[in-house]
């Protein structure tokens, strides 16, 4: 849900912040098309306000709808009103509760779900307790089911390690996959070098390439451990929730605008603008057809949709500014084009955040 805007509302003279997401609230036979709101205290505002426990009751009742029937009436106010023909929901009552929860956690500054299952799976691999795989199997159960694929950040072995661990050998996965020793062993690993990574991570030095002054890596993740309460220069990433608005369209981050503005099917659009970013999107543009050209017009479009997202949230220009000269290094899972992979990476995507850098310096400075 990190795409999701921000709101607060006052609580005894104290602002509590909260983000909101898309739902359907079912009043009698129609369908409403509104804002479910999240505050960071635990309150959900979905025509009332109510609390965490309150809100799984509304979902389980159908109040807040995750199934919708062919023919069910909908209707978005002061925009449109239809009937749902050859419905397909992505989203069940369990996922959309523990997307709520997750978001809870997030808004206070503490680890999700899917944070605290890897910190299981890394304290589980340190000590192979069955106490700790206790823990590892309820944290594995608590992140919902479409986000545990996401969970580890990697997309070759999605949460394969996770679920190895969880089952132990001798044992089938939650896919149906017999966890062979040596499976097992290669999960264990797989957290032993993470570990590895992660304290690397953190003790690194960057080095300074001749001419360039110092660099600066743009994380994947706020933290290490993928969580923090500021998010720090995640903020300068394409999948960072900043809402832009472009030739009239408005898009919940540039990761959004910029996949949906690659596809030509109309219907695919619309699922990348409902996706999480930035793994949901790219999957669904897999395999699909691209506007004539992209190749060439991609460094073009994404240009302006930088622009825009920081023309548009001045806080986060002074972000973008504040790192100075420094030379901005894009890491990430997308291929070489975009981002540093060594001498092999062509970074396009730090190279323009320094042109946009360099634009918002110099609008700043002018008379």
């Amino acid at each position: 849900m990190s795409q999701h805007r921000r709101t607060w509302r006052t609580v005894d003279g104290e602002r509590v912040e909260g983000t909101w997401r898309p739902a359907f609230i079912r009043n009698g036979d129609d369908h409403y098309l509104t804002d479910l709101v999240i505050y960071a205290d635990g309150v959900v505002d979905c025509w009332d306000l109510v609390t965490l426990a309150e809100f799984e009751l509304k979902l389980a009742s159908g109040w807040v709808a995750t199934e919708i029937p062919d023919g069910a009436r909908a209707s978005a106010h002061h925009l449109a009103s239809w009937t749902f023909s050859n419905v397909e929901t992505w989203m069940s009552a369990d996922m959309l509760l523990g997307e709520v929860r997750d978001e809870v956690e997030r808004l206070n500054g503490r680890p999700d779900s899917s944070v605290r299952c890897v910190e299981a799976a890394l304290r589980f691999a340190g000590d192979p307790s069955e106490t700790n795989q206790d823990l590892l199997r309820a944290a594995y159960d608590a992140v919902p089911e479409h986000l545990r694929t996401y969970m580890l950040g990697d997309m070759d072995s999605k949460d394969l390690p996770v679920q190895f661990l969880v089952a132990g050998p001798g044992h089938r996965t939650v896919g149906g996959v017999v966890v062979t020793e040596e499976r097992h062993a290669w999960a264990l690993q797989y957290f032993a070098d993470r570990e590895h990574e992660m304290a690397s991570w953190l003790t690194r030095e960057v080095p300074e390439p001749e001419g360039a002054g110092t660099s600066v890596y743009i994380p994947q993740v706020p933290s290490p451990l993928g969580h923090e309460q500021e998010p720090g220069l995640f903020c300068l990433r394409n999948e960072f929730p900043a809402e832009i608005t472009v030739d009239g369209h408005t898009y919940p981050s540039v990761d959004h605008a910029y996949w949906a503005t690659a596809v030509l099917d109309h219907e695919v659009r619309a699922r990348v603008l409902a996706a999480e970013a930035p793994f949901g999107t790219k999957r669904l543009v897999r395999g699909q057809q691209l506007r004539d050209g992209w190749e060439v017009m991609r460094l073009a479009v994404m240009t302006d949709l930088l622009r825009a997202k920081f023309a548009q949230h001045p806080d986060l220009a002074a972000v973008l500014v504040g790192t100075g000269a420094s030379r901005l290094l894009h890491t990430g899972p997308d291929g070489p084009f975009w981002v540093s992979h060594g001498d092999e990476g062509r970074n396009w995507l730090g190279r323009l955040l320094e042109l946009v850098r360099s634009e918002q310096a110099l609008e700043a400075g002018r008379p």
